[in-house]
């Protein structure tokens, strides 16, 4: 004989396809926002000393770069072009049509010697004869469509002094936050 379902059982039923639902809803939420709109990295060397700090979790946004190219100054993350799977964070130095050279030690673009108070007086230097590197010469025009980019703590950071130019399309965030620990919490 069937059995009828009395007003708890379908409270219950209705209960369960509701919380399913909210469930299922939640998770391709967040598939999207971590796909499309922010990206979580965590940061395991010191090349951007003293603005983050190795080991610190940071937030990228990844909106903005389907209207607008990185600019100078900007804090990226990118596809590394060294290491397959590894995802990167320096600071845009200059992009595609500056000319950039290395001058006493400090970083010249478009024959402006750049204001950068985040080496906190660290000298930059070619690495140009590294094994390995890309064998850039100064002065170096930076090709269209690409970035040129450099960690903050630039005596101990491979960036674009060593492997060249990014492209643009590897770019996949613009750093907003750092987000743990919490005592390096603040914007970038």
């Amino acid at each position: 004989m069937p059995r009828h379902l009395s007003a708890d059982d379908e409270s219950q039923r209705g209960w369960g396809r509701w919380f399913l639902g909210t469930l299922a809803l939640c998770v391709v939420l967040s598939v999207l926002l971590r796909v499309f709109v922010v990206g979580a990295y965590y940061v395991p060397s010191g090349s951007m000393l003293e603005t983050i700090q190795e080991g610190d979790l940071i937030l990228g946004e990844k909106v903005s770069l389907a209207f607008r190219d990185p600019e100078p100054g900007d804090v990226v993350t990118f596809d590394s072009p060294v290491t397959v799977g590894d995802t990167l964070v320096k600071r845009v130095i200059a992009v595609g049509g500056q000319t950039i050279d290395l001058v006493d030690g400090e970083v010249v673009v478009d024959g402006v010697v750049l204001d950068e108070p985040y080496v906190n007086g660290a000298r930059t230097e070619s690495l140009s004869d590294i094994a390995g590197s890309a064998g850039i010469s100064y002065p170096y025009t930076v090709p269209e469509g690409t970035v040129w980019v450099m960690g903050d703590n630039r005596t101990n950071s491979k960036d674009s002094r060593f492997f060249g130019p990014v492209s643009v399309d590897d770019v996949t965030s613009r750093a907003i936050l750092i987000y743990w620990p919490l005592s390096d919490v603040g914007l970038l």
